[in-house]
């Protein structure tokens, strides 16, 4: 499941935003300024973050640039006045994905809402498998905002399992694939498995699983 972060201070959008965005199965975290969206972010695992940018207490947009400072690539939808124009510049050169002007309607937010989720880095080729995203050519695997720690071997493990998610991969073709410089041993590959289901397990993700099938291989599922 996608895991919103929404961050606005008008009670009756807010509230709004919130049933219409948990009846599209999203479920979501809703803060009305910065002080308690700072305190609580490095908790969460979001999947996109909407930002209104006029908050009791302070802009959206020095949230939004101290993310990016940090790295932070978690997608980005702003929301923003009719006649805040030049907030709506500055947020996309600082890093937002998307900006919506308020007033707006509840289909053309959950239509961006997917559009930048299906693309949170655009131009960056990408597999997703519920919430976690490989971004082939930087040679990472992502998780809401944060990058899975993976050596070399244990990325091409497991892109490869979220390339043929919920299909069966055998040993076999775990070491066709992986035995290019025959440094792998049919016997090894359980153990290169393992090392990448313990990866998993630091980062905190439970929503997917590497099962094992019995005398064949694995299957990437989720959980």
């Amino acid at each position: 499941m996608n895991e919103i972060l929404l961050v606005e201070d008008d009670p009756v959008l807010g509230r709004g935003l919130v049933l219409n965005l948990e009846a599209e199965g999203y479920k979501v975290h809703w803060f009305k300024d910065l002080k308690t969206v700072n305190e609580a972010r490095s908790q969460l695992n979001t999947s996109l973050l909407i930002l209104d940018l006029n908050l009791p207490d302070g802009n959206g947009l020095d949230l939004l640039k101290k993310m990016r400072g940090e790295s932070n690539k978690t997608p980005v939808i702003i929301l923003t006045a009719q006649t805040d124009e030049d907030s709506v510049v500055e947020g996309l050169q600082s890093g937002a994905n998307d900006y919506v002007r308020k007033p707006f309607g509840n289909k053309e937010l959950l239509a961006r809402v997917k559009t930048v989720l299906r693309d949170p880095i655009p131009g960056t080729p990408q597999i997703r498998y519920g919430d976690l995203v490989v971004l082939s050519e930087k040679r990472k695997v992502v998780y809401g905002d944060k990058e899975v720690d993976l050596n070399r071997r244990e990325f091409d493990i497991l892109s490869y399992f979220i390339d043929h998610a919920e299909s069966v991969v055998t040993r076999d073709a775990l070491l066709q694939m992986l035995d290019k410089d025959r440094e792998i041993y049919d016997r090894t590959i359980d153990s290169h498995v393992s090392h990448v289901r313990s990866r998993l397990k630091q980062a905190g993700i439970t929503s997917v699983q590497i099962s094992s099938v019995y005398g064949v291989g694995y299957r990437l599922e989720k959980a």
